[in-house]
């Protein structure tokens, strides 16, 4: 995976790890890391994240699932896609 290039998600699925940076959350998300890091403090990301140590990782499952169904991070909802 290219520092700047999105990944496509067929990338994701074949050589992610099980959990990766908030970067690389970031970059498959399309959004910046400082955004995402605001989410997910917020508790407004649509991935899972977990913590180890002092490293926020998201994973790369849930991201997956994510990118697959379309939920939106920016657009002011929690993560539920059912949500109004």
């Amino acid at each position: 995976m290219s520092a700047t290039t999105r990944p496509t998600l067929a990338e994701i699925k074949k050589s992610w790890p099980p959990a990766v940076d908030v970067t690389a959350l970031a970059l498959a998300l399309g959004v910046s890391r400082s955004s995402a890091y605001e989410a997910i403090r917020a508790g407004t990301c649509p991935v899972k994240t977990i913590t180890v140590g002092h490293r926020v990782k998201a994973l790369t499952a849930d991201l997956i699932r994510v990118l697959e169904t379309g939920t939106a991070m920016a657009s002011g909802r929690d993560g539920d896609p059912e949500a109004a």
